[in-house]
């Protein structure tokens, strides 16, 4: 194979968005050979606009089964992803969903098993991966450059959304539509790169979700956790959507310094030597450790969405490693159905969750739901 024959489910914004650059050939290597949507609607505007090179399917099932692709793009309904890559690895197809992998580990694990059993190449669009401003935090803190991490806090409220936003489609915030709100729309980048930047994820989680606060929906729209994890370190995230002007700041405290994010920019305070032995040597009771404040230089670049499609296509043509593996999609999922389940329960969850009760207590709030079509 010298070229990746890719087929599109979901012509939606993001669907359209992959589709564009794929018909520009600005991914190496690959080309956008079949799509698929359920409206009549967007098929007729995809043949008009990219013709007969470009074949159109009305299901995705036929799409998988006419031999006209090699890999797919799932840019579906959150429920949707985990059922439509099983049926594309059965298929023989090499498989890219678009974030959230679902709206439950209990189903995306399945897809994770479905996927390691099927040989084929799996990936997840975390484009903020390739953001030069989380690809060197994560270096800096891989490379003990922070020591070991203590404490992190996310305020992350620039999401607004007013109320003619979730207006605009009867599935939007709902449990049967979306299956949740701000965690799982708007926060799933954030809840991958907390992990993912780190290398750490939590041994538990207590939160505090308020459903509809604000604005008359269902779904969670804002959100205080906390964590804990196995070194002791604590973490505290915090996510709305009703607040403005909202903020985004990432602070990480290592026993080396401080890092912010913010602004798009990049901060470190770094100590002198190291906090646990300046504690072990120092004598005067008012004594700080000495610390120096940096600008860290960040590159540009990051093609984002791009990216992680050239990426995937190299992996199948080269066996290149992936930048976001499919199989990591489980985790930011992990910490958002942590946090419901621990508002749902009020009370700690502790990591791994019981995938059966979250799933559980998602079917509460879907049958309660306003677009209970599940």
């Amino acid at each position: 194979m010298n070229k990746v024959r890719i087929g599109i489910v979901g012509l939606g914004n993001m669907g359209t968005g992959h589709a564009n650059y794929l018909i520009e050939g600005q991914v190496k290597g690959a080309e956008l050979a079949a799509v698929s949507d359920i409206r009549p609607e967007r098929l007729k505007l995809a043949q008009e606009q990219w013709g007969d090179n470009v074949r159109t399917f009305e299901s995705p099932e036929a799409m998988f089964r006419s031999g006209a692709i090699d890999g797919v793009l799932l840019c579906t309904p959150h429920y949707e992803h985990p059922l439509q890559a099983i049926d594309a690895f059965s298929c023989g197809l090499h498989v890219l969903v678009e974030k959230p992998a679902g709206v439950y580990t209990r189903q995306v694990r399945e897809m994770n098993e479905a996927a390691a059993g099927s040989g084929k190449v799996y990936g997840i669009m975390y484009n903020q991966r390739t953001n030069p401003l989380y690809m060197k935090l994560r270096g800096l803190i891989s490379s003990g450059e922070l020591g070991e991490i203590r404490r992190m806090n996310w305020i992350i409220t620039n999401w607004y959304r007013s109320q003619s936003y979730y207006n605009s489609g009867g599935w939007r915030a709902t449990w049967a539509g979306e299956g949740g709100g701000v965690l799982i729309n708007q926060d799933p980048h954030q809840l991958d790169l907390w992990q993912w930047a780190t290398g750490l994820m939590p041994t538990r989680i207590r939160a505090f979700c308020s459903f509809g606060k604000h604005r008359d929906i269902e779904v969670e729209n804002d959100v205080t956790a906390y964590a804990e994890y196995e070194n002791g370190a604590t973490g505290v995230f915090v996510t709305s959507t009703h607040e403005s002007p909202g903020t985004n700041r990432f602070e990480i405290s290592g026993n080396r310094g401080k890092i912010v994010i913010e602004d798009d920019k990049m901060t470190f305070w770094r100590l002198r030597q190291p906090e646990s032995e300046f504690n072990r040597t120092n004598t005067n009771a008012f004594a700080q450790p000495e610390c120096w404040k940096f600008e860290i230089p960040v590159s540009g670049g990051g093609a984002q969405h791009m990216e992680i499609t050239q990426n995937w296509t190299n992996a199948i043509l080269h066996g290149t490693p992936l930048i976001a593996p499919g199989e990591e999609g489980i985790k930011g999922l992990t910490l958002s159905n942590a946090m419901l389940l621990s508002t749902w329960t009020d009370g700690w969850v502790d990591l791994p969750i019981d995938e059966n009760l979250f799933y559980d207590k998602l079917q509460e709030q879907i049958e309660r739901s306003a677009n209970s079509k599940r």
